[in-house]
């Protein structure tokens, strides 16, 4: 929904009226998450997508329905049967959607929304889906802040969302979410400042990293002492560019880290780096990496210990950083400590797919990755 919330206040302003589609339950290895939205107006036109092409067509015709009648209506999809052009997901996993025609009570609280997102402020949307099966007339919306969370286990479903970015659903009575009947499932979907990504160290490998990680929505921070070195021309794709000592920037921004910031260290230079590492494994950050070959690691750790790091903190340090991609240009390297922040922030192995149990798309989305065996020669 967050990337089709513009447009839709667009249409608002228009006069177009449309329908709202929104995954609100996934099982198996559903193509996209819980929360992802597509929306289409009266006329046809369609913002957004719910599987990647394999259902559209059938939410399409779900959304024109919704809007002619006036009524939520939803439905769910899996595994498409004996007919090869019925609407289903060849990924073996199954989606559950929402379809709700927007009027002006759900409009206003859009752009309230919209209003705080821009503000920087964090802010979810919370949305009753009616019965179990997501068919129900549904209720009000309303939003959720930090500070404003809904009474009873829905705020504790809100608090997580708003924490890490990801949106949940949760019964209002605290039981199962996947329940059905009259327990009255909530769609919580969050919208987050931009994920955080602070590299420090005016090198290639920087400027490579801070293409990536704009690529990726984060906002970009390349910081170093040197000021010949540490200039926005040198990178264009970072949202800021400070020149400072390191271990100085991070301590004067304290107070924003949190686990939604990836801090990299590129320095290779033990009076920048060491200082820095102290406060960034001492702070909330999600992620800390560090550049330098094995021999330097080994070194770093001595210093880090000798500075009062204790094994517990040493062992949330990434170093060397990135994952084994066998690279070794700036831009591979970049590729790599992005793998390694994704694999991080996600809770996934970093192992090949194909050596993997789990379902593909739930090991992307949180699920735990199961590496099994794969028999030489097979």
């Amino acid at each position: 929904m967050r990337d089709i919330l513009d447009r839709l206040l667009d249409w608002q302003r228009h006069g177009v009226a449309c329908a709202l589609a929104t995954v609100v339950r996934t099982s198996g290895s559903a193509p996209r998450p819980i929360g992802t939205s597509m929306a289409v107006s009266a006329d046809g036109e369609v913002l957004g997508s719910l599987s990647g092409g394999c259902v559209e067509g059938a939410v399409y015709e779900l959304a024109r329905e919704a809007i002619a009648e006036g009524v939520t209506l939803g439905d769910a999809y899996g595994i498409a049967d004996g007919d090869a052009f019925a609407a289903g997901l060849t990924c073996g996993g199954e989606i559950e959607v929402q379809v709700r025609p927007l009027g002006a009570a759900e409009y206003a609280v859009l752009r309230e929304l919209a209003a705080l997102r821009d503000a920087g402020r964090p802010v979810a949307l919370t949305v009753p889906l009616g019965d179990g099966a997501g068919t129900g007339p549904g209720r009000d919306w309303s939003l959720a802040t930090p500070d404003r969370l809904p009474d009873g286990p829905v705020g504790e479903v809100a608090r997580r969302a708003l924490s890490d970015g990801t949106a949940r659903t949760g019964a209002a009575d605290g039981s199962d979410p996947a329940c059905t009947g009259e327990s009255a499932a909530h769609l919580v979907v969050p919208f987050v400042p931009p994920l955080r990504l602070l590299v420090y160290g005016a090198t290639d490998f920087a400027g490579a990293l801070s293409r990536i990680g704009r690529f990726l929505g984060y906002r970009v921070t390349v910081c170093d002492a040197r000021p010949v070195f540490t200039t926005t021309e040198r990178f264009p794709d970072a949202d800021e560019v400070v020149v400072q000592w390191p271990h100085r920037h991070l301590e004067s921004i304290r107070g924003e880290l949190d686990a939604r910031t990836a801090v990299c260290v590129l320095t290779h230079d033990p009076k920048f780096d060491v200082p820095l590492l102290v406060r960034a494994l001492r702070s909330p950050v999600g992620y800390v990496g560090a550049m330098g070959s094995r021999r330097t690691h080994a070194d770093r750790l001595e210093r880090l210990r000798e500075a009062g790091l204790s094994r517990l903190e040493l062992a949330a340090l990434h170093s060397p950083i990135g994952l084994d991609l066998a690279g070794s240009s700036p831009e591979e390297t970049a590729l790599s400590i992005a793998a390694e922040i994704v694999a991080a922030r996600r809770g996934g192995s970093g192992a090949p797919l194909g050596a993997l149990s789990a379902p593909i798309h739930g090991a992307a989305f949180g699920a735990p990755a199961v590496v099994t065996a794969v028999p030489a020669g097979s």
